[in-house]
């Protein structure tokens, strides 16, 4: 048997808890208000076009980009804009939001809403790349860097691989797996799009064994389209993280505070590519994504086709709500998501799992002391030190973070999993990285 390829260095393997893998994607419908936030993405804002008492349908450009490193929104429905002002998001900060009260689900007319598959690329790269800003994609994986920047080649840069990321290894997520089932080809055709753009014929989906449908599905769809292959993966978390993932695929290392394309590669998730295919073939900004809706203490888990700006209230209400078992609402996965502190915050581009957590699951024993057993250096996918961080966190020695490469930390939080007496891990190497970015 073929070894399967993977990252050599660190890493671990979480309970997958994937309860909702074979749970057909299912839509979400239509709350009575979306609360859309004009960031959702790295970068500048985007400059807010409507005001209270404008009538917008579904595909409405409500906010340009505003700068490079920007990126457009639309609206997820039809309605009335009754407020634009700054609303409370997930974290507890205030985010500009355009709120409209949905009256309807009438489209823009542009929007080609058929069944269709359209296989033909005729656009020019230029054409292409337009065609992806105006639909306002970023980066659906986690990171939200805008995708016409990212897919953008400096004239000093060269590309030769494209890999997708349908590794999807937090655990109970399932959105971009589903994804891969259900719309296989039109993510092959989104991979043939972006090859368009790199000129380039090498596009690698990347998937992880835990997943056979996508597998299969994607397998058999890949052998009529040329320049488009599957690579199965070894299931080890963080293997979708982009540095792990690129080493797994070409044996090629990202060098410390580098990028991927310094190495020749891009890699975009399976959910963004089908955003590229439906904006391209179709005309249709991002105004929709899969989310998953999991977690022990959920009643009915499941995988949404969701509006951005819904409350994730609304989501919760579908599984249940909030029982006496749920302890924890996390945005995102149990590894690398964020406690919400406000569960009516809006479900955004890049919110790919609202998971409900016991206590069994989501408390957090008291730390002790370190006992130097190096669980977390053997661990980290980066190969840093993470004690060594940690004491000089507690300590207050700043000024000796630089020296522990603290700023190449992906935040996995593979150090505080394995961690045998519950020290903070993460949590002081994000601090160190605060710490160091005042500088």
């Amino acid at each position: 048997m073929t070894k399967l390829k993977t990252f050599p260095l660190g890493g671990i393997h979480p309970d997958k808890y994937k309860i909702t893998t074979d749970s057909p994607i299912i839509d979400a419908g239509l709350p009575e208000i979306v609360y859309i936030p004009v960031k959702q993405h790295i970068g500048s804002p985007a400059k807010i076009l409507v005001s209270k008492g404008d009538k917008v349908k579904v595909g409405t450009l409500l906010a340009d980009a505003d700068g490079i490193v920007s990126a457009d929104v639309h609206s997820s429905v039809s309605g009335e804009v009754i407020k634009v002002e700054s609303i409370e998001g997930e974290f507890g900060y205030l985010e500009d939001m355009i709120t409209i009260k949905v009256e309807g689900d009438d489209f823009e007319p542009s929007i080609d809403r058929s069944t269709d598959i359209n296989r033909e690329i005729e656009l020019s790269k230029e054409e292409i790349i337009a065609k992806i800003r105006e639909a306002g994609i970023v980066g659906m994986g986690g990171a939200g860097y805008p995708t016409p920047v990212k897919t953008s080649i400096p004239e000093n840069k060269k590309v030769d691989t494209l890999i997708l990321n349908g590794i999807e290894c937090e655990p109970f997520l399932t959105a971009d797996d589903r994804l891969m089932v259900e719309k296989a080809e039109q993510i092959v055709i989104g991979a043939k799009i972006i090859n368009k753009i790199l000129g380039i014929q090498n596009a690698i989906i990347a998937i992880d064994e835990n997943k056979p449908h996508a597998i299969e599905t994607l397998s058999k769809i890949t052998k009529t389209y040329v320049g488009v292959n599957v690579q199965v993966c070894a299931t080890k978390y963080p293997q979708g993280g982009e540095k792990q993932l690129i080493t797994a695929i070409t044996g090629r290392e990202v060098p410390s505070r580098k990028l991927p394309i310094d190495v020749g590669c891009i890699v975009q998730n399976v959910g963004t590519v089908f955003a590229v295919y439906e904006a391209v073939m179709k005309n249709k900004p991002l105004f929709e994504r899969i989310v998953t809706l999991s977690g022990d203490a959920c009643l009915h888990p499941a995988n949404y086709r969701v509006r951005v700006g819904t409350p994730a209230s609304f989501l919760i209400d579908k599984s249940g709500g909030i029982t006496e078992k749920v302890s924890k609402v996390i945005f995102g996965g149990p590894m690398m998501g964020t406690a919400a502190f406000n569960i009516n915050a809006p479900i955004t581009k890049i919110t790919s799992g609202i998971l409900l957590l016991s206590e069994e699951l989501s408390h957090k024993t008291e730390p002790q002391d370190c006992i130097r057993c190096g669980k977390c250096v053997e661990a980290c996918p980066m190969g840093l030190q993470p004690y060594l961080i940690g004491r000089n966190v507690r300590n207050e020695k700043f000024s000796e973070l630089a020296a522990c490469h603290v700023l190449d930390c992906i935040e996995c939080g593979c150090c505080a999993y394995t961690c045998p007496v519950h020290l903070p891990l993460l949590d002081y190497c994000k601090i160190a990285k605060s710490e160091l970015k005042k500088k």
